[in-house]
């Protein structure tokens, strides 16, 4: 996500970091799915799962989400702004609200299943976008492609963008039993993914050229626009990273093991439809979209395994060619967060292998100070760890202790605010990214919701 780095005032020396995104936000605050202080119809047992001050905290985020965040685009489908940014990102907004499948209230499953909506009509206008405005107005972050839909705000092609709308869509199912948002535009933009994932797993350098002059280099891609050369190896390739930085090597890996988990899930989400063989006769008449969804992640898996996984654990990224990066970023998808995502167990091997190299001074992101330790981001100053990194850590531990513990160092590092942020400082809690974050709240409330089960 976005961050005070992205700005030409960026100064790292300067403290506190504060940022803010100077455009109108056009999409207008209305709720047609909650009251004024929805929390108690929302999760009806966790006042009495929590003490009091940290229920008043719930609350306040809850609130902020419905008054502040939820907001309405132009065709009435709702529009998640980030905080302090008025732009709508794929990843972002299912992340958002990934701590309302706590709750059982039909209200909020309809509410879901219309930002799944949302989510599907963006991936329709531009599968290669990562961030979309409220409307048609051609407000961007920066035009980086001439024939850049006035709907997109960036056009920045992450993986992990694709496979969060298929996470929400299937967790929709899953959690609350409906499937009317599973319609012809859903098909038709899973026909989409398939087809734009399958066209990545062989790249073309020239189909994708992305350079942006403003003097941050990992804005842009390297080799003149083009990334670093890669071979096939199964896997997809991205441009960026979940951090909307760019990919050092071109498979990002742990976006391709929660795409890939997805798509071994999809037979089942498809079979939830009212009309499956839609799905099948979009893709090709006589075409088995659900074996194609199967044999794609056989593909991605394998690629994983074969040019990722070492007795270290998972790179974060690869480029088949024998190069591998290994490291971390807070942003989910992450290495960290593969429980978290459903990818394997808290107890994997594989994966506690990867989760030691990752929360280690071998990862140059991993911070640790006085006040708190965990993995921060290229995206943000050194020495700054992510809230969302700090409740992931917990979320994922096979220790169920360290949930509240996690929470309770969280509140004890918001500088007062009341309101988790991108990045802290880990020796001083009054530097940090980011008043408003939404993401990092809502991560947080997701943490909360866990421990109090």
């Amino acid at each position: 996500m976005r961050s005070l780095r992205d700005s030409a005032a960026f100064a790292p020396h300067h403290a506190p970091h504060r940022f803010a995104y100077h455009r109108p936000i056009v999409a207008t605050r209305e709720n047609p799915y909650m009251s004024a202080s929805p929390i108690n119809e929302i999760f009806p047992r966790l006042r009495g799962g929590v003490n009091p001050e940290r229920f008043k905290r719930c609350e306040a985020i809850v609130e902020r989400f419905f008054e502040r965040t939820l907001l309405t685009a132009s065709d009435n489908l709702p529009f998640l702004i980030t905080g302090d940014i008025p732009a709508m990102w794929l990843r972002d907004s299912t992340w958002q609200v990934n701590p309302f499948f706590h709750s059982r209230n039909p209200q909020v499953g309809r509410m879901l299943a219309d930002v799944s909506r949302a989510q599907v009509r963006y991936v329709l206008i531009d599968p290669y976008a990562n961030a979309f405005n409220s409307s048609a107005d051609g407000n961007c972050w920066h035009k980086d492609f001439p024939h850049q839909s006035d709907w997109v705000f960036e056009r920045k092609f992450e993986l992990d963008s694709l496979a969060s709308v298929l996470y929400l869509a299937r967790r929709i199912v899953e959690v609350f039993g409906i499937t009317d948002h599973l319609d012809d535009m859903f098909r038709n933009a899973v026909v989409g993914i398939m087809r734009l994932a399958a066209r990545e797993q062989r790249h073309d350098p020239e189909s994708y050229v992305f350079v942006r002059d403003n003097g941050v280099a990992h804005d842009s891609l390297s080799h003149a626009g083009r990334g670093a050369p890669v071979a096939h190896t199964g896997m997809v390739w991205s441009g960026f990273r979940p951090s909307d930085d760019a990919c050092v090597y071109g498979y990002h890996v742990p976006s391709n093991l929660f795409f890939a988990n997805e798509l071994r899930k999809l037979p089942t989400v498809l079979g939830a439809t009212q009309n499956p063989a839609a799905a099948q006769a979009a893709w090709h008449p006589g075409a088995d979209i659900s074996a194609l969804a199967n044999r794609l992640a056989a593909d991605i898996i394998s690629g994983a395994h074969t040019h990722a996984l070492t007795d270290r654990g998972y790179a974060y990224e690869v480029d088949g060619l024998g190069n591998a990066l290994h490291c971390d970023d807070a942003n989910v998808p992450s290495l960290l967060s593969l429980p978290y995502l459903g990818v394997c167990a808290a107890d994997d091997p594989a994966y506690l292998a990867t989760r030691k190299h990752v929360l280690s001074s071998s990862n140059p992101w991993y911070f640790s100070g006085t006040a708190l330790r965990g993995v921060g981001s290229q995206h943000t100053p050194k020495h700054h760890a992510w809230p969302i990194a700090v409740a992931v850590e917990a979320m994922t531990s096979t220790n169920p202790n360290d949930m509240l513990a996690a929470a309770d160092l969280l509140e004890r590092t918001d500088a007062g605010t009341g309101c988790m942020h991108e990045s802290v400082h880990v020796d001083d809690p009054s530097r940090f990214t980011r008043e408003w974050f939404s993401w990092a709240d809502m991560t947080w409330l997701d943490l909360v919701l866990r421990a109090a089960k």
